[in-house]
């Protein structure tokens, strides 16, 4: 998962929430690091997307996939 399609999927899952959650919430699955922290430090986006869809309980139907764009038609 690239970092455009971390925050594409971000901002389609959480809207208006998605700031205050990448920079506030405190992730498990990354060190108990905030989101905004764990991409600093160097953490891949989709573990840290994964981990922010378990501590806000995201269904497994909505976690993989998204944030991609549609394929270029030719």
């Amino acid at each position: 998962m690239r970092r455009s399609e971390f925050q594409r999927a971000v901002d389609d899952e959480f809207g208006l929430r998605a700031v205050s959650l990448l920079s506030d919430l405190s992730l498990s699955g990354v060190g108990h690091r905030t989101a905004v922290q764990a991409l600093a430090d160097g953490v891949d986006p989709r573990d840290v997307w994964l981990a922010l869809c378990v501590e806000t309980d995201v269904p497994e139907s909505r976690r993989h996939g998204v944030g991609r764009l549609e394929p270029r038609r030719r």
